[in-house]
């Protein structure tokens, strides 16, 4: 990327280093004057994280249980559900499995620890960091209309039905801010072929608009799929909040990303851009081939996904992540995750308020259902929320926040347990029968509670 990377050994060399100086001078994050200053956290490293500890049963998993979470992701690999995984298990602060496994492209060179993801929709919930912020600022409120910031959206119209667009109705009311946030405005995506409201954003090919300026004006001439308010309903809400970004602050959404939150967290490998340099650290998407359920790379025939990461502002910078979002690494997602767990706080910078990230993490949609996932989640700000208690389908507790991505990226932070969950892949489309589950349900997340010590 455009700034300076690490590779895994230079990243190792900076924890060493780091951590000699943090023991001889301790860490810089005392915030009260004549107060000593904190102990050090591994996780005020900035090149954490970079391995596992040595003992992880010390933070309360059993060794059989970490054993049985590793065989499952390289069995995976070995039966060639997918390319490889990169997985990173965090508790209590420090790291219970940070692994590479498989290759980047099937047959061609092998997952490493900064093996660069197109991380698509769980940068969502980056880019609900960067609007909490802007609301601890006091520059939005939940109740305020979209168009306060896009006035663009001043005369919106409701599709009556899911089959065509014959008859079109004024909307109720202009979707609020906290409509945006939770995916219940009545935008859609256009990633259902079944209903007509989604077929216009298909057509209209608004996810690979060339700026943000332009797919505002996309989006605001197309009808929405129910009246606001009405349901929860997936949507380019996430993309439109990237474009309130750059209004509210003057600044292009990647720069503030860049200055508000990578910067701060040290995320060096999180962004919207890619130079040459970058390219032999990109993963490669794969998908089964629907007739043999072979794995085989990801043809993306119609284009609708497409963009390329090596021509700077060829596209628009995507809040939402379905065509054009960010690019991220194992690293740095987990010290992304590990912001939240420690409620917005990392190395000493203040990214959130405590109360911020608990108001952003809990269900903001009451009773209403439709989250993808199950009816086990309600939604928060940015993300999924676990509300029916851990069930065999989603084995996380209530409380548990999570996103995951059309590429198979996700994440999940479990405040009751002080526990992260990042996992990497690049697989369009779901595994075989009886294949690895990825995502917040399934093996994965299965395994790592039966593997938590009761």
């Amino acid at each position: 990327m455009s700034r300076h990377v690490f590779d895994s050994g230079s990243r190792s060399l900076l924890a060493a280093l780091s951590l000699a100086v943090l023991a001889a001078c301790g860490a810089n994050t005392s915030a009260t004057p004549g107060m000593p200053p904190a102990a050090a956290r591994p996780h005020d490293n900035p090149a954490w994280p970079v391995a596992a500890v040595v003992n992880p049963t010390t933070l309360g998993f059993t060794a059989d249980g970490l054993q049985a979470l590793d065989a499952r992701m390289k069995r995976a690999v070995d039966d060639q559900e997918i390319a490889g995984i990169n997985y990173a298990l965090i508790k209590d602060g420090e790291v219970a499995a940070f692994n590479a496994v498989g290759s980047q492209i099937l047959g061609g060179a092998p997952m490493r620890d900064n093996t660069l993801f197109r991380v698509r929709s769980t940068g969502k919930t980056i880019t609900a960091v960067a609007m909490m912020q802007l609301w601890e600022q006091g520059k939005w409120k939940p109740e305020d209309p979209i168009t306060k910031f896009l006035p663009e959206f001043a005369d919106l119209k409701v599709a009556t039905s899911p089959d065509n667009l014959d008859t079109l109705v004024p909307v109720t009311h202009i979707p609020t801010m906290h409509e945006v946030m939770t995916h219940t405005a009545g935008f859609s995506y256009g990633l259902r072929t079944d209903i007509a409201a989604d077929r216009a954003y298909r057509a209209a090919d608004v996810l690979r608009a060339k700026d943000l300026k332009t797919f505002v004006f996309q989006v605001a001439n197309l009808p929405l799929a129910n009246q606001p308010g009405e349901r929860w309903y997936y949507s380019v809400t996430y993309d439109l909040q990237g474009a309130i970004i750059e209004r509210i602050t003057g600044k292009t959404f990647g720069a503030y990303l860049e200055e508000s939150l990578f910067t701060p967290m040290a995320m060096t490998d999180t962004g919207f851009w890619l130079t040459e340099a970058d390219r032999p650290r990109l993963v490669t998407a794969h998908t089964r081939n629907a007739t043999t359920g072979v794995l085989e790379v990801y043809k993306d025939q119609d284009n609708f996904l497409a963009e390329d990461p090596f021509e700077p502002n060829s596209h628009f910078e995507s809040g939402g992540g379905g065509a054009s979002g960010l690019l991220s690494t194992l690293h740095d997602m987990v010290r992304f995750t590990q912001m939240l767990t420690n409620k917005g706080d990392l190395g000493g910078n203040r990214i959130l308020k405590p109360e911020t990230v608990d108001f952003m993490m809990q269900n903001h949609i009451g009773a209403m259902r439709g989250v993808l996932g199950g009816p086990g989640y309600g939604f928060g700000y940015g993300g999924r929320v676990v509300v029916d208690g851990s069930t065999e389908t989603t084995p996380q507790p209530n409380g548990a926040f999570s996103h995951f991505s059309i590429d198979g990226c996700w994440f999940w932070v479990d405040p009751a347990n002080h526990l992260s969950f990042v996992g990497l892949i690049a697989r369009r489309g779901g595994g075989p029968p009886a294949g690895v589950a990825m995502g917040g349900e399934g093996d994965a997340a299965r395994l790592v509670y039966q593997a938590l010590a009761k």
